[in-house]
């Protein structure tokens, strides 16, 4: 069995919905399809929750209207039967039923909001379940509300997940396809929960992993994971083949494509993931498995924003122990994820991503270290590969491509498939731009 996965773009239109139906019966064996919200849905929502929260009436009834309205109109381009139709009209009046009722609870909580914005995946998923039905395929839909669960600190409950799946499942062995949802699940007090923004992809590679499935294809609008930002650099190409340990770096390190959380549930019981294009399907895409194509040392750079560095200094750190420990205490405190990581005799910095809690963090370094004012607007460059120790070279191809861009960090050698650089966001572009005509097409006319 494989686990396919499509994402909002991929479910946007009636058209790209029958396109996925066209997809899922044109390739033999069984399959459990998840599904994302249609495109937009969720960012409504949101919306709506907005307004909730505000207790502004009109303005919930007005986007709830609008959106009931986006909703009417593709199911009346989604289905060519009487009771298709009526099916598809049914689903929509009802969740936009249950939709009015949340917004209506005072006072509106992150439950009800949590709740709410579940009704994106709830409705595509209900409105493709019907379209396989009035195409008389045989499927069915299981809610991920039944199966998926997170403990109290978010994380996927793996052995309940597999066990629950498991029993779901052989309910309905005689079926070929399999709906259910992306990004909603259940937290310890078993309402209603998500694994955040993006969690579809974590969704398909936990069901993967319980399933012990063939493959996970995770579809998006995109030729498979490309060795650049193709929004930024003008010459990129798809890369075919990737390691598990690359693709984590790339998606932590701002590859778009893919969720960084997606890799670690299929990699544990090695299961390959590909990255295809619902656009061309007839196209490889990307394969993430235990082996990588050993063409080229580097495979692909990807950047990550919002970055701010902190520098902290201390002549307590020379020729002592636990200092580390007390600076790194501090962030898990916080719940502060560590991004990058320098040290000197005297020295370490550091680099996060989430500055919720950067004032109060930097409070308590001040009580036995000296801090330089923190950097914000960085962006961390991450340069993937196969970079082994016995590889010569491929540090000072990387800093010789962008020697004309200051350069606040490096880190290089924690890991042999990530070299990461430090630059103020300003020099973005610029730097992805020269690594890619440095490390891509060096040899190549343009």
């Amino acid at each position: 069995m494989q686990v396919w996965k499509f994402g909002g773009t991929s479910v946007g239109k009636p058209e790209r919905m029958k396109s996925i139906h066209r997809l899922v019966v044109s390739d033999p064996g069984r399959k459990i399809i998840v599904l994302s919200a249609l495109s937009g849905s969720t960012n409504a929502l949101l919306s709506i929750g907005e307004s909730a929260y505000a207790n502004d009436v009109a303005a919930i009834d007005q986007k709830i209207a609008e959106l009931r309205a986006h909703y009417d109109a593709f199911v009346a381009e989604l289905y060519s039967t009487e009771d298709g139709l009526a099916a598809g009209k049914e689903i929509v009046a009802s969740e936009f039923s249950h939709i009015a009722s949340l917004t209506g609870i005072r006072p509106y909580t992150s439950k009800q909001d949590k709740e709410l914005v579940a009704e994106g995946e709830i409705l595509s998923t209900q409105l493709f379940a019907a379209y396989l039905a009035e195409q008389k395929e045989s499927s069915v839909l299981i809610s991920a509300l039944d199966f998926m669960h997170i403990d109290a600190d978010a994380e996927p409950e793996s052995k309940l997940i597999e066990t629950k799946l498991d029993a779901i499942l052989a309910q309905y062995t005689d079926k070929q396809i399999i709906v259910t949802q992306g990004f909603i699940c259940r937290n310890p007090r078993n309402e209603i929960d998500n694994l955040k923004r993006g969690g579809s992809d974590y969704t398909a590679s936990l069901i993967g992993g319980a399933i012990r499935a063939e493959e996970i294809q995770i579809w998006t609008d995109i030729d498979g994971m490309h060795n650049n930002d193709p929004r930024i650099v003008k010459r990129t190409f798809p890369v075919r083949e990737l390691s598990f340990e690359e693709a984590a770096e790339l998606a932590y390190f701002g590859a778009k494509i893919l969720h960084p959380s997606t890799i670690t549930p299929a990699k544990i019981r090695n299961v390959p993931v590909r990255l295809k294009n619902t656009m061309q399907p007839e196209a490889p895409g990307t394969l993430i498995s235990t082996r990588t194509s050993g063409e080229q040392d580097v495979k692909a750079i990807a950047a990550k924003d919002n970055i701010t560095a902190i520098y902290i200094h201390s002549t307590r750190m020379l020729n002592a122990y636990g200092f580390l420990r007390r600076v790194f205490g501090i962030f898990e405190n916080y719940k502060t994820p560590v991004d990058m990581i320098t040290t000197s005799e005297v020295s370490v910095s550091v680099t996060i991503d989430n500055p919720a809690h950067l004032e109060a963090i930097s409070a308590e370094l001040r009580e036995f270290a000296d801090l330089e004012e923190n950097d914000r607007d960085q962006t961390i460059i991450c340069i993937v590969g196969n970079f082994s120790a016995d590889k010569a070279g491929i540090a000072w191809k990387v800093l010789d491509s962008v020697k004309h861009i200051p350069i606040r960090m490096i880190s290089y050698g924690a890991s042999e498939h990530n070299l990461s650089l430090l630059v103020h966001t300003s020099y973005k572009e610029e730097a992805l731009n020269a690594l890619n005509e440095s490390l891509f097409f060096q040899n190549t006319p343009a």
